[in-house]
């Protein structure tokens, strides 16, 4: 049995086992499990004295009212593509170039037109006031400071003219499709409006998963939640979300998520259209034939659909069907800036983050957002000079060795 096929098969395991179940599923068990091996007293008081990502998860996690982290930090069912993510970068390993001049390593990218200091993104998450007063726009001043490309969702508990005035340029727009034609006509419209011309069709949630880890881990009292959702029965909707405003009528029918709605998308907006979501080789292709500018290779970090590739894995397969023509971002589980550098030797153009973000967010504000930027954009230029590689465009398939052909 193949390394590969017995971490998987551990994975399932713990799935499976009714104690980790009672912990909230495989990936709080991970968490709990991890957190033992660290005293207590290493929690950290400031930005400044974290070492990685991981030491900004627990302050969030005491920061951030329970409800709202146990949503952030869950998937669905048992968890295991929130964990089969951070697993597939074990499998694949580096393949530095020695006695290379890398002294001087340059980390920015030219992203449709616009430079950004390094191929990291901040992902589209949803209400990010959940996890600070501040939100997307403790977001958006932590990325100017960063120089970093922010994607904006549509569930944006701030308007984008607030967050672009904020960022100092526009944000990339992530779109969730209304339930009407018009609701997207209007949505679009605002969007171009406030200035910004990439948006992103999220395409992966056809269907919302059932969220079991959140479901057992959020308060069992929903009425502490009444005040800012509107609570009905076990249902719980968040209430500030102004970009969805009086765009899906009560009653309305969703209109058909399909390529139908793309091409008419696309036929639309006179910007750049990217594809959030797509994980195959197919998709790819179909994309390429509609007229897509660019696909982000996502599983919605685990959050819609168990039983999936991890990200990483999924990525070559849509790089070596794209074949250059247009370019490719990924997000899901990127916690290290080796794992940035394996996704950008796989033929990734930019990398998403998003928990590591809100765990920045939750933690000190917009500080504890740059701080997250800052050590992920350290760790990605260390690896990059120990690799051998100058540049962004310096990294390729040549700098990893995968499980089924080490080269």
């Amino acid at each position: 049995m193949s390394k590969h096929t017995a971490r998987r098969d551990f994975l399932k395991f713990l799935a499976a086992s009714p104690y980790v179940a009672a912990l909230g599923g495989v990936t709080s068990f991970l968490r709990h499990s991890s957190l033992a091996q660290r005293s207590d007293i290493n929690v950290i008081s400031a930005p400044a004295e974290a070492l990685n990502v991981f030491d900004l998860e627990e302050v969030a996690h005491r920061n951030v009212p329970p409800g709202h982290w146990a949503f952030m930090s869950s998937g669905v069912d048992d968890d295991a593509t929130i964990a089969i993510n951070r697993e597939g970068f074990k499998h694949i390993e580096l393949r530095p170039r020695r006695l290379r001049d890398a002294t001087k390593v340059d980390m920015t990218v030219n992203l449709f037109g616009t430079t950004y200091s390094s191929p990291i993104f901040t992902c589209p998450t949803a209400s990010q006031k959940s996890f600070h007063p501040d939100g997307e726009v403790a977001v958006a001043r932590a990325a100017k400071a960063r120089g970093t490309l922010q994607f904006l969702s549509t569930a944006t508990s701030t308007p984008i003219e607030e967050v672009n005035a904020a960022l100092g340029r526009p944000v990339w727009y992530q779109v969730y499709a209304m339930h009407t034609w018009e609701g997207n006509e209007k949505l679009l419209r605002r969007v171009e409006a406030a200035g910004s011309t990439v948006i992103a069709l999220t395409v992966d949630t056809a269907g919302s998963g059932h969220t079991e880890t959140y479901l057992r881990t959020r308060p069992k009292d929903l009425r502490v939640c009444a005040e800012c959702h509107d609570v009905k029965g076990e249902d719980v909707q968040v209430r500030n979300h102004p970009m969805r405003d009086g765009m899906d009528p009560a009653g309305a029918m969703p209109v058909p998520l399909d390529w139908a709605l793309v091409d008419r998308m696309r036929k639309f907006w006179k910007g750049k259209f990217l594809i959030k979501g797509l994980t195959t080789r197919e998709d790819a292709r179909l994309a390429i034939e509609h007229g897509i500018d660019g696909i982000l290779v996502s599983n919605h970090g685990g959050r819609v659909l168990d039983g999936l590739q991890a990200t990483i894995e999924a990525l070559p397969d849509v790089v070596d069907e794209v074949k250059g023509r247009i370019p490719v971002f990924v997000d899901s589980g990127f916690r290290r800036g080796t794992d940035v550098f394996k996704a950008l030797a796989l033929g990734a153009t930019a990398v998403g983050i998003g928990r590591p973000m809100l765990w920045g967010l939750g933690a000190f504000g917009q500080q504890g957002v740059e701080r997250v930027l800052e050590i992920l954009q350290g760790e990605l230029k260390l690896v990059m000079g120990n690799c051998g590689t100058r540049t962004v465009a310096d990294i390729t398939r040549a700098y990893v060795a995968l499980p089924d052909r080490k080269s």
